[in-house]
């Protein structure tokens, strides 16, 4: 039996599929003139049809024998950062005001296992950024874009459009990847929302709402909010599932004025603990 070959390292699935790499370029680079930020180039089969366009380009990786080999392939193109760091340690917002006085294009080849992660951090630097582009898991992809009554519609849904208008662009399937991952990706873009109202108490609320999937409304929140007041609501008698933003939003001012929470905010869980 032959050995077997040996996975890179941090469970990387690199792009390969020049066809989609240049499908996903030609998706992001709006407006012309925004600064892109690259997430995981990898071996940077992305960053070469990014840096064909001539948009400022910085690129993140956190491997260092990637990176070294991004720096030597880009060295002297002055439009080409190449950064070793996580994403995840970045502080996001102050990134892109050095490197641009307008907002900036995220995108990227996201490893599967820490999708999630990186699109609340994106959220979290939504004021400073026109919209993402990203290619991950096609599971991951229809949550986001899920929308009420449907199957895969939950926390990370609302939270999503909460911040952007997510879309679904197409499927890409494993054998474009090197080595191919046992699933389906999908390229999804988040156009980033001008008007985003996203108190952490609210926040804090939705995450409430889709902790148990399959209870009421009543009994997710009567927790942090009465039960005499919660029945005053007939929206209660709905799971998170049926609702959509508005609904919920308009549910929670409902809330909110006819009586205080009882929970502190401290006391509810970290936003990261509830995915769906």
């Amino acid at each position: 039996m032959p050995p077997r070959k040996a996975r890179p390292p941090l469970g990387q699935h690199f792009l390969r599929d020049a066809s989609v790499c240049a499908r996903i370029a030609d998706a992001i680079v709006s407006p012309p003139e925004a600064h892109v930020i690259e997430v995981g180039p990898g071996r940077g089969a992305l960053t070469g049809h990014l840096a064909a366009k001539g948009v400022p380009l910085t690129v993140v990786e956190v491997d260092e024998a990637l990176a070294d080999g991004l720096r030597q392939k880009y060295e002297g193109q002055a439009r080409v950062e190449v950064i070793c760091a996580d994403i995840l340690d970045i502080d996001l917002p102050d990134l892109i005001v050095q490197r641009t006085t307008g907002r900036a294009v995220i995108a990227g080849n996201l490893p599967y296992y820490i999708t999630s992660p990186i699109v609340r951090t994106v959220f979290s630097a939504a004021a400073r950024i026109e919209q993402s582009v990203f290619l991950i898991q096609k599971e991951v992809a229809l949550r986001l874009v899920a929308r009420k009554d449907s199957r895969d519609y939950g926390f990370l849904s609302v939270l999503c459009r909460l911040h952007a208008e997510p879309e679904l662009l197409f499927s890409v399937p494993p054998e474009a990847f090197q080595p191919s991952p046992e699933v389906t990706s999908a390229v999804v873009r988040l156009r980033i929302r001008r008007d985003i109202h996203a108190a952490p108490r609210f926040i804090d609320f939705l995450q409430r709402c889709f902790a148990h999937p399959r209870k009421k409304l009543l009994n997710n929140l009567c927790g942090i909010y009465p039960r005499e007041t919660l029945r005053r609501s007939p929206e209660t008698e709905l799971r998170a599932q049926q609702l959509d933003l508005e609904e919920l939003r308009t549910l929670w001012t409902t809330l909110e004025e006819a009586s205080p929470p009882r929970i502190a905010r401290s006391r509810l869980p970290p936003h990261g603990m509830i995915d769906r």
